[in-house]
Order: structure tokens, then C-alpha cells, then sequence
């Protein structure tokens, strides 16, 4: 069986099909937050879109549009950041997860872009007695990939997100922008240097000038394989 995107069929036609598929697979992946001066605001959303598109090719789930609002507080001193509140986002993903629940559904895939959003899933994840959810976690794939990584560190619009952006939507990545900006405190990213935050002019946690096709590809072909295992093994 295919993967069928269920918002553009009836609850009919659904309605005959959740007895063939048990599981549901939806992305988080934002639309407005800043990805420094190289990349756009709905960065996320595109890469969770994109990523969905080469999953669904390999596996036979029941798709969710992505979600566009998650907990990302350390971006809000940039302008086209949001956040919304810890508890709320932990909820918003019960609450899609008990619709299912509710028609049979016991298995959820969340195709997570973020890493402030993983404390949030988790505790979803824990509250759900009822279900079996299941999540990427970045910091742990990032721990899987081969050893094509120049730069000193980084987790935001740096190297490998802005590798994995060339390669998937080239036409969205403004390379003539991209600068290194690393300044390894810990906190959330400033445009001011202070105590207890890290400093980040542009809003970049990395180098991005480090980015490739190339990378990318190594970067999203490993990562299609990690979530496919990832839902079979559900």
C-alpha cells in the first residue's frame, strides 16, 4: 500500500482505510523562524515537507499535515520567530495523537525538525499509556552520520541544516549570505552579548560556508534510512 496524505481525502474514504493502515506519521516543522540571513523563515517547514516526501516512498503510513508551530524559545529576540508555550505545544501533539486514538489508531511517528521541541515530544510520549509514539531526534541521528563534518560545532543554520537545504531546495539557500557565526556558550542564541546567553549577530549557530550538495545528500539519503527504520521497527 502507498502512503496517502489524508487531507486531500474525504473521512468516507478514510474512514475505509484505517483498518488497513496502524500507523500515523506527522512532521514538525516551522514556518516562521529564523534561520540567520542565508536561509528562510520557513525553513523547517520546507524540510519536513521534504523529507516526508522521500519517507512516504518507502513506507505505508497515514500522513498528517505538518505541523507549523512548536516550542523554539531560544529564536525569539529574532524578528519571524515563534514560540509557543512548552505545555501547550506537549498537548496540541496529545490531542492530535487521541483523534486517531479515538478511530483505532495506536502508533504515531512524529518527523521532528527541531531539537528545543524533543523535552516537549517526550513528555508526550510519556503521558500516552495508550499509544506507541515514536520520534526523530537530530542529536541522535547527527550521532549515526559519517564523519563529513568541518566544522568546530554548530547546530542552526550552520553546516550540515544548510547542506541538507541546498541539496532538497537549493532555490530556497542564499549562499552569498552565509557567514560563520560560533560562539560556544551555552544558552539561548542573543543579539546581544550577555552573561548566560550565546552570542549570535546573525542568528546562525555554525558555519554554513561549509555546506555542500554534496553533503547534503549523504546528510538526507542517511536520514530517510534512519526514519524508515525507525517506523518499520514500530
Amino acid at each position: 500500500m502507498k502512503s496517502i496524505r489524508i487531507e486531500n481525502i474525504s473521512w468516507i474514504e478514510l474512514d475505509k482505510l484505517l483498518g488497513e493502515y496502524d500507523t500515523v506519521v506527522f512532521a514538525i516543522g516551522a514556518r516562521t523562524k529564523e534561520h540567520g540571513p542565508h536561509l528562510q523563515l520557513n525553513n523547517d517547514y520546507i524540510l519536513a515537507e521534504k523529507l516526508l516526501d522521500k519517507v512516504m516512498e518507502n513506507v505505508s503510513v497515514l500522513v498528517l499535515p505538518t505541523l507549523q508551530y512548536g516550542y523554539y524559545p531560544a529564536f525569539l529576540e529574532y524578528p519571524g520567530s515563534v514560540s509557543i508555550r512548552k505545555n501547550v505545544f506537549r498537548d496540541t501533539i496529545i490531542d492530535i495523537c487521541h483523534a486517531f486514538i479515538n478511530h483505532g489508531v495506536r502508533k504515531f511517528y512524529i518527523l521532528n525538525t527541531g531539537i528545543s521541541t524533543v523535552p516537549a515530544i517526550e513528555e508526550a510520549k510519556n503521558k500516552m499509556k495508550d499509544a506507541t509514539i515514536a520520534y526523530l531526534n537530530l542529536i541522535d541521528f547527527d550521532k549515526t552520520l559519517p564523519d563529513i563534518e568541518e566544522q568546530e560545532g554548530g547546530t542552526h543554520a550552520d553546516e550540515l541544516e544548510t547542506s541538507m537545504m541546498l541539496y532538497l531546495a537549493p532555490e530556497t539557500v542564499d549562499m552569498k549570505l552565509a557567514v560563520k557565526d560560533y560562539h560556544p556558550d551555552n544558552g539561548y542564541l542573543s543579539r546581544e552579548n550577555v552573561v548566560g546567553k550565546t552570542y549570535s549577530k546573525t542568528g546562525i549557530f555554525g558555519d554554513p560556508t561549509l555546506a555542500s550538495v554534496d553533503k547534503g545528500k549523504i546528510i538526507v539519503d542517511n536520514l530517510i534510512k534512519y526514519i524508515t527504520e525507525q517506523i518499520n521497527s514500530m
